[in-house]
């Protein structure tokens, strides 16, 4: 299983996917890629941004949207992105669509490659639940494509101690998750990916990234450090 995750794909004062280009070329060795844009409204224009990215790379992107089979489409390709945006609408339509299962099924086999960001990344979890997005619409369930048995927060963002701001902070609403939930959380910090091959999980870019469990202080991660051991989590939901 081939999964490259990214916490982020825009860098402020950097174009888009522009910070992990290098590492994106490497995973993708110029496969042609099957973009899904349904975090956003706007598929033809997401597109197109991806398709712009990636045409440096060499390349070629087709949108998941304008095959009449997205599903025939995704099981002949070889590597697959899912777009960030909003969690439950991307979530709602890969479940209406029949594309989580396809996209599943065949990254689980080994025969499709897959690269999310931001949304895309929280799909690769067991469910949705540690995103940081609005519920705009009611996805079927929080089942997401299990792809790892632990769960991320992309965009992880450290408390600013001089904030004045009276609203829970990232690390509390985690908490708040563990409280009910027994799984690994990795907070992603913007610039931080994981990639994952063959059971190995290696933490990527520049940033690094904090580790929350049940019952355990959080501790921090370097990037490049390998955090394998998280993919022998046995997820427990709702204890």
């Amino acid at each position: 299983m081939e999964l490259f995750l990214l916490s982020n794909s825009r860098t402020h004062g950097r174009a888009y996917l522009e910070h992990a280009a290098e590492a994106i070329g490497e995973f993708l060795g110029g496969r042609r890629l099957v973009f899904v844009p349904f975090a956003l409204r706007d598929h033809d224009g997401y597109t197109a941004t991806v398709a712009g990215a990636m045409r440096a790379l060499g390349i070629e992107v087709v949108g998941a949207h304008t095959a009449d089979d997205p599903r025939g489409l995704v099981r002949d390709a070889e590597a697959v992105f899912v777009g960030g945006g909003n969690s439950f609408r991307l979530l709602s339509t890969l479940q209406r669509t029949g594309l989580r299962e396809v996209i599943r099924d065949r990254v689980r086999e080994g025969g499709l490659r897959y690269m999310g960001s931001s949304a895309g990344t929280n799909m690769a979890c067991p469910t949705l639940r540690t995103t940081n997005d609005m519920p705009i619409v009611r996805p079927e369930s929080f089942e997401a494509l299990g792809l790892v048995p632990f769960q991320i927060n992309p965009h992880f963002l450290d408390a600013d101690p001089g904030s004045t701001h009276m609203g829970e902070t990232r690390e509390q609403r985690i908490t708040e998750f563990l409280e009910e939930n027994d799984v690994p959380v990795l907070g992603m910090r913007e610039g931080a990916w994981l990639r994952v091959s063959a059971g190995k999980a290696v933490l990527g870019g520049t940033t690094g990234a904090r580790l929350f469990a049940r019952g355990a202080e959080p501790r921090e991660v370097a990037a490049d450090a390998d955090v394998s051991f998280l993919m022998e989590a046995e997820p427990r939901f709702d204890v």
